[in-house]
Parts: structure tokens; C-alpha cells; sequence
């Protein structure tokens, strides 16, 4: 039986997690602001929030934050590897947040951990992957009638709220955090991008210069990780299924290819896509000896690993998040952290810097849902622009840069069209 305090691997990590949420706190100038004004108006006074989301030190503030907003928050984890086990524990010890999440937990405790979430009776949800909302809708319709709406970080779970919402079957408002500019501009190409080299880099010690990757995806991501690969002396072939994107990674000075092309000429592959077996049987088996696989992706759909497991002989542990699979051609394979998404698996996900704008969005997109409660149709919906700009504003003013603003002339200018040649 789980406590209704929370789960966590060992509550004396506390202290070192407490001191990791400060840290964190200290980039993030934007959360905090909001939480000062939460602090002193209390907007989600009382409501019941369920959060599934990856539980880390910056995912730890925004918790802070709307706790300081008034709301009742229960967290787990939305997915088994990305959990920091200090930061849980903090949580739970220093912020009397009941945290249900252990980094390494196996799928049977994943879903027992968001079923203890669900059974706080949320009156609004927060989730990254939609795992929460899902488990909501298969299994607990019963509580939808508690849930004024919700809100979604990132572009697998928006994928899905969208296909929820053409079968009919989504039955409250979520507010698609990702769509926001300041979300998936930054967080997910400059935190994507850095992140998961930062964990190729600590979970293989390899140097990225004069090595071939293999970047599969050319959206925000895919363009995030590119291009910081390429700047740290890389190689770097695109694969895409988009002809739009396709060009776009050609003009951006990529090689582009097919993905069986590359698969015998990359050193790495990065996959981040968002969709199934992505590295399939056929590419597996042309890789090349000592080739290196790693997903940042929100699942671990994107490696078909079942085809690596058949494909393979024997497997063993090459180092911490990276298991060598022995091919039956004599080839060795390097998985890291078990196909899932390698940045929070194998290191510590974005910077604080740049989760600080996401997490704003999260806070303020809080606060509205709430402050809309009644007015919206089951529908994914997107956050006011006036909210995105002001996010901006505070994130350009805690870095101490000002920019130019219209003047009535040029507002007025832009507002007509009968001015002309």
C-alpha cells in the first residue's frame, strides 16, 4: 500500500536535493516572479492538481511555485528513467508535496504511480506525454467529472490530445504548453539541442568532433540537436520524412538522406521523431561496429529495441545507460539508457534557464484553465499571445536587455492598408 505522502526511493536524499532545487532556482527569474505574485494573490487557492511530469529540479520550482499559488498538488513521474531521486525526496520532506516517483521504476510501479496521483481527485491535470490524462480517460472516467482542464508540456503528448480530439473521446480542455513561442522555440531547440549531447557526452565520454551523426527528425528538436552537433565538430546527416523540413535541414548546410543510407555510415544516431521504430530491423542490421543509438524522444517507441533484442546474440553493460548489443554479424551496437528519452534519462534534462520560460507557461497557463473554468469545450487549446509576450518580456528584462517597441506612427502604419507604392 502507497502512502499518501508519496513514493520516493530514499528520503534521505533530501538535504542533497534541496540544495539542487536551489541551485536550479537561481536561473530561473521568470518562475520566480510569477511565484512572488502567486505568493501574494493566491489565484489556484484550494485546487486539487495532479501533476505527471519529469521529476527534476526545475520541474521541483514550478511545484514550489504553484504551491505558493495556493494549489493542492500531488506529482509523479511521466516517465520511469528521468526521475531525480534527491529532488523527490525534497519534495516530499522540505515542500510537503506527496511525490510518487523512483528513477528506475519498473512499468507496474509507473502506472500504480499515477493511479496514487489520480486518486487526489484532481480538478485540473498537468502532464508530459499525456500518460496522466490517458490513464484518466481508460481507466478512471469516473473522476472526470472533478476536472476543469489541463495542461500538456510536450509534442508527443500534444500529438495525442489532438488524436483524442478527432476520435471524440477527450472530455475536458487541455492547454497545449508546447505551442506557446516561448516554449518549443527554446525549450525544445536549445534545450533539446544541449541536453542530449550533454548526455551522450557523460554516459560515453566519446568526442563528438570529426564523428558522423545521424540526427532522425528535423523538427524543433531534430533542428536543436543539428545544429549543436555540427557546432561541436560533428558530421551531421539529417533523415526526414517531411519534404518542407527536408529542405530546410539541406539549406541549413546538412546532408540529407535516407535513414538506411546512413545507417552504415553514422557513428551516432539520434532519433527524435516522435513516432515508432524509427531505427527498424533493416537499419539495425547495417550499422556499423561499435555504432552508438540513443532516443530524445518522449518514448521509447523510436528504437524497434524488440528487433535489436532478436537481431542480437548476447547483450552486456558497457557503462552506466549504455548496454553493447552483439550483432549476428559480428557488429556490436551501443544502447543508451534503454532507447528512452536520453537527456533525462542519462543526465539531467534542459538547463534551468531554459525550463524557466516552459515553466512559466505551465504556472500562467495554470491560472488561466482556472480562471476560465466552465468557458471552454473539450478541445486542445493554446495559450493567449498576450501571455507569450509577456513571458518574453520578463525573460529579456531578467537577462537586463531592452529591445525597441512600437511608435504610434508604426503602430498605426501596420493597422491600415491604404498606403501603398
Amino acid at each position: 500500500m502507497i502512502s499518501t505522502n508519496g513514493d520516493v526511493k530514499d528520503i534521505a536524499l533530501a538535504p542533497r536535493g534541496k540544495a539542487r532545487i536551489d541551485w536550479a532556482a537561481r536561473d530561473m527569474p521568470v518562475l520566480r516572479l510569477i511565484r512572488a505574485r502567486f505568493a501574494k494573490e493566491r489565484p489556484l487557492e484550494g485546487v486539487r492538481m495532479a501533476g505527471c511530469l519529469h521529476i527534476t529540479t526545475e520541474t521541483a520550482n514550478l511545484a514550489i511555485t504553484l504551491k505558493a499559488a495556493g494549489a493542492d498538488l500531488v506529482l509523479c513521474a511521466s516517465n520511469p528513467l528521468s526521475t531525480q531521486d534527491d529532488v523527490a525526496a525534497s519534495l516530499v520532506v522540505n515542500e510537503g508535496i506527496p511525490t510518487f516517483a523512483i528513477k528506475g521504476e519498473d512499468e507496474q510501479t509507473y502506472y500504480r504511480h499515477i493511479h496514487a496521483a489520480l486518486d487526489h481527485r484532481p480538478q485540473m491535470t498537468m502532464d508530459d506525454g499525456c500518460d496522466l490524462v490517458t490513464a484518466l480517460h481508460k481507466d478512471r472516467p469516473d473522476l472526470i467529472e472533478n476536472i476543469v482542464g489541463g495542461m500538456e508540456e510536450t509534442t508527443t503528448g500534444v500529438i495525442r490530445l489532438y488524436n483524442m480530439v478527432r476520435e471524440g473521446a477527450l472530455r475536458f480542455p487541455v492547454l497545449a504548453v508546447n505551442e506557446s513561442d516561448t516554449k518549443h522555440l527554446f525549450d525544445n531547440r536549445y534545450g533539446t539541442g544541449q541536453s542530449t549531447l550533454d548526455a551522450i557526452i557523460r554516459s560515453t565520454n566519446v568526442l563528438l568532433a570529426g564523428r558522423t551523426i545521424v540526427v532522425a527528425g528535423y523538427g524543433w528538436c531534430g533542428k536543436g540537436v543539428a545544429s549543436r552537433a555540427k557546432g561541436m565538430g560533428a558530421n551531421v546527416i539529417v533523415t526526414e520524412v517531411d519534404p518542407i523540413r527536408a529542405i530546410e535541414a539541406v539549406m541549413d548546410g546538412f546532408r540529407v538522406m535516407p535513414l538506411l543510407d546512413a545507417a552504415p555510415i553514422g557513428d551516432i544516431f539520434i532519433t527524435v521523431t516522435g513516432d515508432i521504430n524509427v531505427i527498424d530491423r533493416h537499419h539495425i542490421e547495417r550499422l556499423k561496429d561499435g555504432a552508438i543509438i540513443a532516443n530524445s524522444g518522449h518514448f521509447n517507441d523510436e528504437i524497434n529495441i524488440t528487433a535489436l533484442k532478436e537481431l542480437s546474440t548476447g547483450h552486456f553493460t558497457a557503462r552506466d545507460f549504455v548496454e553493447g548489443y552483439t550483432l549476428r554479424n559480428g557488429h556490436t551496437v551501443f544502447l543508451l539508457a534503454e532507447g528512452r528519452l536520453v537527456n533525462l534519462s542519462a543526465a539531467e534534462g534542459h538547463p534551468a534557464s531554459v525550463m524557466d520560460m516552459s515553466f512559466a507557461n505551465q504556472a500562467l497557463g495554470s491560472e488561466y484553465m482556472w480562471q476560465h473554468a466552465g468557458e471552454f469545450p473539450p478541445q486542445v487549446l493554446t495559450l493567449p499571445a498576450a501571455l507569450d509576450r509577456e513571458i518574453a518580456y520578463l525573460k529579456l528584462a531578467s537577462m537586463g536587455i531592452n529591445i525597441d517597441h512600437l511608435t504610434a506612427e508604426q503602430k498605426k502604419y501596420l493597422s491600415e492598408w491604404e498606403t501603398g507604392t
